[in-house]
């Protein structure tokens, strides 16, 4: 396959690499829709990049160095930020303050459009990553080898929950970064979602059986994280903005990381 052949078919994941993550790719790819929906596609690839590379980090400290569990958990948990540059955090702590102003839903579109932080959004991210920090710690003085495939499922399906929401949710507002990529998408991407799911499932239960249980529920949670935004973006902000995806990708990503930690207590203990 020729170069221009290779950019041309991973140009949707490029754009999400540049967009989504804190790795140095330089390329420079049209910001067309027709580019902007394959990025859409791509996003939950990116999202499998990801857990890959968080199992290998995990892989690599456990079985290569002599750190206690702490110091693996807290390596893995500060790779989980720089590698996507802490964007998505942003979108948490600003959704978080609008959120907790209890105002109506013009005003929260107000507070999300503050460059300022306030005490809710510090103290929401306080809680999310340091939750986070708990659910690896304890997953990582339990791991067991299941436990390295249900950790790439986790980015992966917080990554569908996004791009879910962004296909079936109206955007709050006819500008902005949401109201951008949902003007390029294509609903039919559902079903390239629906796609990579059974792929991703049949494939590692293929590898490991045992994957069965664990990844069926971790699905289920994540289908439930997307009734519940689906539902509650529209009736707390009129619909997706750009901080409410990121909040999105962040509270589903940690719902996932809790539901794991609970299943090493009572599925894979």
């Amino acid at each position: 396959m020729h170069g221009i052949e290779e950019i041309e078919m991973f140009k949707g994941l490029w754009i999400s690499l540049q967009f989504f993550t804190s790795l140095p790719i330089n390329k420079q790819i049209p910001m067309n829709r027709d580019n902007i929906d394959k990025c859409i596609k791509s996003i939950p690839l990116l999202g499998l990049f990801q857990g890959v590379l968080y199992s290998l980090l995990l892989y690599f400290l456990i079985e290569w160095t002599p750190f206690s569990y702490v110091a693996i958990a807290f390596l893995v948990w500060l790779f989980t930020i720089i590698l996507t540059g802490g964007i998505h955090l942003d979108g948490w702590m600003d959704t978080s303050d609008a959120f907790f102003s209890y105002q109506n839903k013009e005003k929260r579109l107000e507070i999300m459009n503050d460059p300022r932080t306030g005490a809710f959004g510090v103290l929401s991210v306080i809680v999310l990553l340091s939750g986070r920090f708990l659910f690896l710690y304890e997953i990582t003085s339990s791991l067991q080898m299941l436990s390295f495939m249900t950790i790439i499922c986790i980015p992966f399906l917080s990554k569908v929950v996004i791009g879910s929401i962004l296909l079936t949710v109206p955007a709050a507002k006819e500008e902005g970064l949401a109201h951008f990529f949902k003007q390029a998408a294509k609903q039919h991407t559902w079903i390239i979602y629906l796609m990579y799911v059974f792929i991703f499932i049949g494939f590692s239960i293929f590898l490991y059986r045992h994957t069965m249980i664990p990844l069926f529920i971790l699905v289920l949670a994540a289908f439930l994280c997307f009734l519940f935004i689906r539902r509650k973006a529209v009736k707390w902000f009129g619909g997706i903005t750009g901080d409410v995806l990121g909040a999105t990708g962040e509270g589903t990503e940690n719902f996932l990381w809790m539901t794991l930690w609970l299943l090493h207590y009572f599925v894979m203990g």
